[in-house]
């Protein structure tokens, strides 16, 4: 068990480091591209993420060509304009912020309720202005994400002051997520914004999922049928103009729903068994999106959690049995099927899989032996034979 927990510990430091930076490199718009093939595939991506067309892509490449020659700069006054709303708006919460925490215990209960749900309603209603006047484009994020924030902040201060105090915080919630659900739907539904997509899509699944609970469905059931919905909605959010938001609720769902279905499985049979076929699982869906040529953040993440709970489960059910070396065999199995589905990320783990298992079974069988010598040259054939093999691997991909 203690190699097994040393394999997990290295593929998610590894791992870490090979899908985690695309996923940072794609939120901050950094690009991993460094020639040429590397930067038509990415265009290519991103056409088919965003269906974008060859025709728009030469009509948008001759318009700044032509352009190009005549920068728009903003205007001083402008950006000191820009500047001090800024500021202003950052000096006001900040003014909020600390009166709030410096004369909380003191306050009246009407006090309290105005300084967070007043705030709230305030800051919607500039929020509503900003929206229909259209003049400060920029200044709608910060706002609604102040509104949402201070206007759930009160009503859960509201129900605190009005209401007796009871344990029954599925009817708290229930009821702020529903209001906050309806504001935010009313809001999207005139001025369809990303961001009001967003929190709407928030409070909805909190509601749905604190009212499920309530009436008693189990956790598993829950996680199955709210992330299958979160993942339906994630592919009809790709026919929109709230494409931002696709590869976050295919992220989501996909984990809400095989966290379920883990459970599910785990209560049937056994936890190995659920890691197994819950990470085969995960590495088709990685393989569907992979398939899509839309997600490819999204495919190399499922291809290496999938393969790590598959590669786990697969390990405990064979480890100490007449079966060990079928695990051997899976992996050089997966090894050649690196090169047909073209994943760096799939076969890094399939090769840290292989070298672990080699090098466990040569611990477990061979270490008080006196062949122990000539088991150490085989395992150095070994490794060199695995490491030449994947390095040809590595190249076709």
């Amino acid at each position: 068990m203690i190699s097994l927990l040393v394999f997990i510990v290295i593929l998610l430091l590894i791992g870490g480091g090979v899908w985690g930076w695309p996923l940072i490199a794609g939120a901050l718009g950094v690009s991993s591209v460094i020639d040429k093939p590397g930067a038509l595939k990415n265009i290519t991506q991103l056409m088919n993420t965003y269906d974008i067309t060859a025709t728009e892509v030469e009509t948008t490449f001759h318009e700044q060509a032509t352009s190009s020659s005549v920068p728009t700069r903003r205007s001083k006054g402008d950006i000191a304009k820009t500047l001090f709303i800024y500021l202003g708006a950052i000096f006001i919460l900040a003014g909020i912020s600390t009166y709030i925490g410096m004369f909380w215990d003191s306050m009246g209960s009407a006090m309290r309720i105005f300084v967070t749900l007043g705030v709230g309603y305030v800051l919607l209603i500039i929020l509503v202005s900003a929206l229909h006047e259209k003049k400060y484009p920029r200044l709608i994020l910060p706002l609604t994400l102040a509104c949402v924030f201070m206007t759930t902040s009160g009503w859960f201060v509201l129900i605190d002051e009005v209401f007796p105090r009871s344990n029954d915080w599925h009817t708290v919630v229930l009821s702020v997520f529903g209001m906050m659900a309806l504001q935010l739907g009313v809001l999207f539904g005139k001025y369809r914004l990303t961001v009001l997509a967003f929190t709407s899509l928030f409070f909805v699944y909190g509601f749905l999922h604190v009212g499920l609970d309530m009436l008693g469905v189990s956790i598993t059931y829950i996680a199955i049928v709210l992330g299958t919905s979160l993942f339906l909605v994630g592919t009809a959010l790709a026919k929109t103009s709230h494409r931002v938001l696709v590869e976050p609720a295919l992220l989501i769902g996909t984990c809400w729903l095989n966290s379920g279905l883990f459970d599910l499985v785990a209560d049937f049979t056994a936890f190995n068994w659920a890691s197994l076929i819950i990470g085969v699982s995960v590495m088709l869906t990685a393989y569907g999106f992979q398939k899509s040529v839309r997600y490819p953040r999204l495919s190399g993440l499922g291809y290496f959690i999938g393969s790590v709970m598959a590669y786990s489960g697969l390990f405990d059910l064979v480890q100490n049995t007449s079966f060990e070396l079928l695990y051997l065999a899976v992996t050089a199995s997966i090894l050649y099927a690196c090169v047909v589905l073209q994943s760096r990320v799939l076969l890094l783990t399939t090769v840290i899989a292989m070298l672990s298992f080699i090098g466990y079974y040569s611990a477990e069988h061979f270490a008080n032996s006196l062949g122990w010598p000539i088991t150490l040259v085989l395992m150095g054939t070994a490794f060199l034979g695995v490491g030449t093999l994947a390095i040809k691997v590595k190249q076709k991909i």
